[in-house]
């Protein structure tokens, strides 16, 4: 009997310590996965954003939240095994950009996604309406896509007497499709003659041979659609826009930065913040279907005007008068 319950209170302390230490340990913390189809080092603004959208939930990286960033480097290919390798892990919520987004949505029903995303997400069937997603899928749309009306505006105002402006689209996105659309609509309207430059991937796609195509068809100016593959290639266009001397409006601030001419769109990196406040409300118990798609309420534009003089260009005073960021060197 002794022997017993010895046994007894050996066990029963062992259990108690058991408890104690697992009461001890700190809960585990979730996992983001973060995808992009093209390079995340090139975007270190848009991660920035989406870091201080966590923290202002309450979430920082590294003390109550993981991250893990997959990228497909513009091989659209990939995405279906990286979102499959997020599954596994897994995650509690997918951050994607558009074309990400929409592999990730094909792939689960169940894992929370925030997306960003350039274009109409009602359109391109990323979620049932804006005000209520449905599923498990919401995120921000910051509508670069329905820009390109207006940008074909800015880029004429400072070239009125061009006969020729290109216009740089993505194949692989309908978001840029859809913006070079607009762009063609809004260019017959005005009776401007538009080139369509089209790229499919870095693998298939020479930036040299649209910028040659570009001075072949003796394009005054340039217009870039708003496409993750061109933000990864960012310093590789403004190098080329600079090398061609062709004036270029570009879909992000970045760029100009970079060294572009001028840029307008909504804020990405505020859309990308966005995303993080989106996700840490996901974390915290809150239903994607529950969570209104954001849209953006003011777009900036932006001029270089270092550029501007290297270009041998006067920027016009009402262009200038409209920008909410000059830079001058």
């Amino acid at each position: 009997m002794t022997n017993r319950r010895a046994f007894l209170g050996a066990v029963a302390g062992w259990l108690l310590a058991r408890t104690r230490a697992a009461r001890a340990q700190p809960p585990a913390m979730p996992v983001v996965g973060f995808v992009r189809s093209s390079s995340i080092e090139t975007v270190g603004h848009l991660v920035a954003g989406f870091r201080q959208g966590l923290k202002e939930t309450g979430y920082v990286e590294g003390q109550n939240v993981a991250i893990e960033f997959r990228s497909a480097d513009d091989r659209h290919e990939r995405l279906p095994t990286l979102i499959a390798e997020m599954l596994r892990r897994p995650v509690a919520v997918i951050v994607a950009n558009s074309a990400a987004a929409r592999v990730a949505k094909a792939a689960t029903t169940t894992i929370p996604i925030v997306f960003a995303h350039g274009g109409d997400p009602v359109r391109d069937g990323l979620v049932a309406s804006f005000n209520r997603p449905g599923a498990n899928v919401t995120g921000v749309s910051f509508l670069g896509s329905n820009l390109g009306e207006k940008k074909l505006e800015l880029i004429r105002s400072v070239l009125p007497r061009a006969k020729v402006i290109a216009v740089l689209e993505s194949a692989d996105s309908p978001v840029s499709q859809v913006e070079r659309a607009d762009v063609l609509t809004a260019a017959r309207a005005v009776g401007q003659r538009v080139v369509v430059l089209t790229a499919r991937t870095e693998r298939d796609f020479d930036f040299d041979s649209a910028f040659a195509t570009l001075a072949r068809e003796r394009a005054a100016g340039l217009l870039v659609t708003g496409d993750a593959l061109f933000a990864s290639r960012r310093d590789r266009l403004v190098a080329l826009a600079a090398r061609y001397a062709v004036p270029t409006i570009h879909p992000d601030k970045p760029f100009v930065e970079a060294g572009g001419l001028m840029s307008y769109a909504a804020s990405v990196a505020d859309a990308y913040r966005q995303v993080g406040i989106y996700t840490g409300r996901i974390l915290k118990g809150e239903r994607p279907e529950d969570l209104p798609v954001v849209q953006p309420t003011k777009f900036e534009l932006v001029i270089n005007l270092k550029t501007a003089k290297a270009l041998g260009l006067t920027i016009p005073p009402a262009v200038l008068a409209r920008a909410d960021e000059i830079i001058h060197q």
